[in-house]
C-alpha cells in the first residue's frame, strides 16, 4: 500500500472528524439550523431533539444519565466549570484542593487561580511512571479538603491512573468530591462513571474524531446530587450550570463520535496497541539510550512517548517534515521549555527536551509505522554522529 504523506502521528493532540460524524452534522448547519431554546416552532424542536440525542449518546458511552451531561465548549471550559464551580459552591465547607504535578495546564492554571483567591492547593506525588502515590494522597486529605482532581490518562505520556481505587480512597473521607479529567480517556478506553464512582468528569469531542469547540461535563445527580456554580451567566441554560446558546452541530457530532467509539473501541484498541508496541520495540531496541516515558502497560493504546538521549526534539522536527508528531516539551514563546510532566517523573531538562510523543490513531497503517521507525532511526543516528554530547555519553 502506497503511503500518503505527510503521515499524521499526533492523534493525542487532535483527531480528524470521522466521515460518519461529519455526515450527521451537516444538516444542522443550514437545514435544521434552529435554536434549541426556541420552544414555539419546528426549527427549535428539531434542534432541541438533536441536542438530547447527542446527550443520550454521550451518557451511554460513560454509563451516566443524560441529565448528568452538561455541554461546554471543550475540556478547558469543563475543567474550569468543575473546579471553580465546586470551589464557589462548597468553599464555606473547606478551602483545600488536591491535584497532581502531571495535570494538563487547564487544571494547573485553574488551581493556581483559586490559590490567588485564598484556596490551598496540594500536589500528590507520582512515581517514575506517573502513577499517583496512594499513601501520599491519603495523608494529604484533611477535614478542609473539598476536591481531588486527577487526570484519567495523561496527554503526554499516556499513563492511565487507577481511577476506581483513587475514588474509593477519596470517598472514604467525608464530603470530598472527585473530579476526573477524562479528555484523553473517554471514547478511547472503557470509562464507567458509576462503577468508578466518579463525581464530576470533563470530556471533549475533538480527541475522539468529533468536531472541535464542543465538550461535556458529567455532574453526578444523586448520591450525592452535586451543586456547581455557573461560571458563565446569561440565560440559565444547561440546568443553570452553563449559560449560552448550544452548539447544535457540534453536539450532534460529539454524540455521533461517542457512538462510533463505543462500536469500534475493542477492535480499534487491539490494532493501535499492536502498532504502538511495534514502534516502541523497534526504536528502543534499535537505538542506544532510547526508552519509553510513562507506564509500560497501563497506558493509552495509541500513545508512545520516547526519549532519544542527546537528540533534542527540535532537531527532529526540523529534519523530519513528512511526519507529524509532537514533543514531550511545551513551547513557551520561542524557547523550548522542559515538560512539567516529564520533570515530575524525574527526567532531567535535557531528557525532557529529547522526548517525542507519537500519537497513533484510527487511520494510521502498519506501512506508516514502519516508515516512521526507519526514518527516525536514520535521523537520530545522523544527529548523534555530529554530536559532541553523544560522543561523550557513548564512550
Amino acid at each position: 500500500m502506497a503511503i500518503k504523506f505527510p503521515i499524521y502521528l499526533d492523534y493525542n493532540s487532535t483527531t480528524p472528524v470521522d466521515p460518519e460524524v461529519l455526515e450527521e452534522m451537516l444538516p444542522y448547519f443550514n437545514e435544521k439550523f434552529g435554536n434549541p431554546s426556541s420552544k414555539t416552532h419546528r426549527f427549535g424542536w428539531e434542534a432541541s431533539y438533536a441536542v438530547e440525542v447527542g446527550r443520550d449518546r454521550i451518557a451511554k458511552l460513560i454509563n451516566a444519565q443524560p441529565k448528568e451531561i452538561i455541554f461546554t465548549s471543550g475540556s478547558t471550559e469543563s475543567i474550569n466549570l468543575a473546579i471553580k464551580g465546586i470551589a464557589d459552591s462548597y468553599g464555606k465547607k473547606g478551602n483545600h484542593i488536591i491535584t497532581t504535578p502531571i495535570e494538563h495546564n487547564a487544571v494547573i492554571d485553574t488551581c493556581g487561580c483559586l490559590e490567588n483567591m485564598g484556596f490551598k492547593v496540594d500536589i500528590v506525588n507520582v512515581d517514575e511512571y506517573g502513577v499517583i502515590d496512594m499513601n501520599h494522597l491519603n495523608d494529604l486529605i484533611t477535614d478542609k479538603t473539598i476536591l481531588v482532581s486527577i487526570l484519567f490518562a495523561n496527554n503526554e505520556i499516556g499513563t492511565i491512573q487507577p481511577i476506581k481505587e483513587i475514588s474509593k480512597l477519596v470517598h472514604s473521607k467525608n464530603d470530598v468530591f472527585f473530579h476526573v479529567d477524562a479528555s484523553q480517556a473517554a471514547g478511547k478506553i472503557p470509562v464507567d462513571v458509576q462503577d468508578m464512582d466518579i463525581d464530576i468528569m470533563s470530556m471533549t469531542s475533538h480527541k475522539i474524531y468529533g468536531p472541535k469547540g464542543v465538550g461535556g461535563l458529567f455532574v453526578k445527580d444523586k448520591n450525592p446530587k452535586i451543586r456547581i456554580s455557573e461560571q458563565i451567566s446569561g440565560g440559565g441554560h444547561e440546568s443553570g450550570m452553563r449559560s449560552g446558546t448550544l452548539n447544535v452541530p457540534g453536539i450532534v457530532g460529539f454524540g455521533k463520535a461517542c457512538e462510533v467509539c463505543m462500536n469500534v473501541m475493542e477492535e480499534e484498541n487491539a490494532r493501535l496497541i499492536k502498532m504502538r508496541e511495534h514502534l516502541t520495540k523497534e526504536l528502543t531496541e534499535g537505538l542506544e539510550l532510547c526508552y519509553l516515558n510513562g507506564h509500560p502497560v497501563h497506558r493509552l493504546p495509541g500513545n508512545a512517548n520516547l526519549c532519544f538521549e542527546a537528540v533534542e526534539a527540535s532537531h527532529l522536527f526540523g529534519t523530519i517534515d513528512e511526519i507529524a508528531f509532537s514533543s514531550g516539551s511545551a513551547c513557551s514563546s520561542s524557547k523550548m521549555k522542559a515538560s512539567h510532566v516529564l520533570k515530575a517523573l524525574g527526567r532531567t531538562d535535557d531528557q525532557a527536551k529529547s522526548s517525542i510523543r507519537f500519537g497513533i490513531g484510527r487511520w494510521n497503517t502498519e506501512e506508516e509505522i514502519d516508515y516512521t521507525i526507519n526514518r527516525v532511526k536514520e535521523v537520530v543516528n545522523s544527529i548523534r554522529e555530529k554530536s559532541p554530547v553523544w560522543e561523550m555519553m557513548s564512550k
